[in-house]
């Protein structure tokens, strides 16, 4: 067993899930979902992952003004989805920073449990009428950090 390093946090251990049909229009020629997709799905499910805040993602940036863009995103895709399958994506974190967090989108194929991708998602935290850096509020980081891995 090794030593947590200095300044790793450990969370909860909670995961969010979030399913997502595939629909018509999201698939290419090869009739599977086309790649592009898959991040907007993980966007998707994070908007989904924040309305466990008072007035969710809508609330973060109409009212908050505060934006979580993406500054780095890694993909494995491992099996295509097609029209009419369901993916289910479970959201961790595998980082929450001062003022930057890393998701997880593990995908698999909810009819079957089939991997089908895993997306790594980091967003900073900006003010959306300066774009400059901003501390992760606390009710928001508290949020993220129930996300992240148990202590083992």
């Amino acid at each position: 067993m090794t030593a947590p390093r200095a300044g790793l946090m450990t969370g909860g251990g909670e995961v969010f899930a979030f399913d997502r049909p595939v629909r018509f229009d999201e698939v290419d020629a090869a009739q599977i979902l086309f790649f592009a997709r898959f991040f907007n799905y993980s966007h998707e499910a994070m908007e989904a992952f924040f309305a466990q805040l008072p007035g969710g993602y809508v609330a973060i940036i109409n009212e908050r003004r505060l934006g979580l863009p993406a500054v780095h995103v890694e993909s494995n895709f491992l099996h295509p989805l097609r029209f009419g399958d369901v993916a289910h994506i479970d959201v961790t974190l595998s980082r929450v920073g001062r003022s930057s967090c890393a998701f997880r989108h593990t995908m698999s194929l909810k009819s079957t449990g089939a991997s089908v991708a895993v997306i790594d998602h980091v967003c900073a935290a900006v003010d959306l009428t300066t774009l400059k850096s901003l501390p992760l509020p606390g009710d928001i980081r508290a949020l993220l950090e129930r996300f992240l891995p148990a202590p083992s």
